[in-house]
């Protein structure tokens, strides 16, 4: 086991049960021009957090730790998206419209996919899911249950929503979940601000939460149970 110092308390695990989940760190959140700016964000407040999740899946994959990331997208004839997901509200642009990186949010289009800079190595499990959740119509339960997974440590965009939803579909299932924190990102920082309050909260009802250097800590040695 493992042990992270963590709010509220520390977080253990099973270094041979134990998986990443990078939540939607694709081109439509994190660029300019992409689904998050057209909705009015300024995107560049996710830019912190890039080289945070890159040291971090860079830590799992150094240890042979499954690495799992997840894109929220849709099919070309937005048959996974419903109505009352595309039409709330008055972006620039819609789910499915043409932007300047292809559709928006749909599935194989150059805007949909990861970002340079974090993309999946071959082997590594990419998960595409039409909602927030990252369980929520797609294979992650299985793909979890053959890995033997029991402990989940979550990185990505947004905090406050598909992260946060995640871990809570997370916690129903049985997962004891991790977020790191300087991993996740929000357009509105006290939105993130107020998720880790939420998650952490009442003796960790959703997940834990940690930076990255108190994860490293442990994986390098200084805080093994052995």
């Amino acid at each position: 086991m493992f042990t992270v110092k963590a709010a509220p308390f520390d977080y253990s695990f099973p270094p041979d049960k134990v998986a990443l989940i990078v939540i939607d760190m694709q081109r439509d959140f994190v660029e300019p021009g992409g689904f998050g700016e057209t909705l009015g964000n300024d995107v560049s407040l996710l830019t912190p957090v890039i080289p945070v999740v890159a040291d971090l899946i860079a830590l799992f994959r150094k240890n042979n730790w499954p690495v799992i990331h997840t894109r929220e997208n849709h099919a070309p004839d937005l048959s996974d998206c419903p109505p009352a997901k595309r039409d709330r509200g008055n972006p620039a642009l819609r789910i499915g419209d043409d932007g300047p990186m292809g559709r928006i949010l749909i599935r194989g289009e150059p805007g949909a996919d990861i970002i340079d800079a974090l993309k999946p190595l071959p082997g590594e499990y990419v998960v595409d899911k039409p909602g927030k959740g990252a369980f929520y119509a797609t294979d992650l339960s299985s793909i979890l249950k053959d890995l033997d997974v029991t402990h989940l440590v979550f990185a990505g965009v947004t905090t406050e929503v598909c992260v946060q939803t995640t871990m809570r579909e997370a916690n129903d299932r049985g997962f004891t979940n991790l977020l790191i924190a300087d991993a996740t990102g929000s357009y509105f920082p006290a939105f993130k601000e107020a998720t880790i309050a939420m998650i952490a909260a009442q003796g960790a009802i959703v997940g834990w939460v940690a930076p990255l250097s108190a994860l490293a800590e442990a994986v390098s040695g200084g805080k093994s149970d052995g």
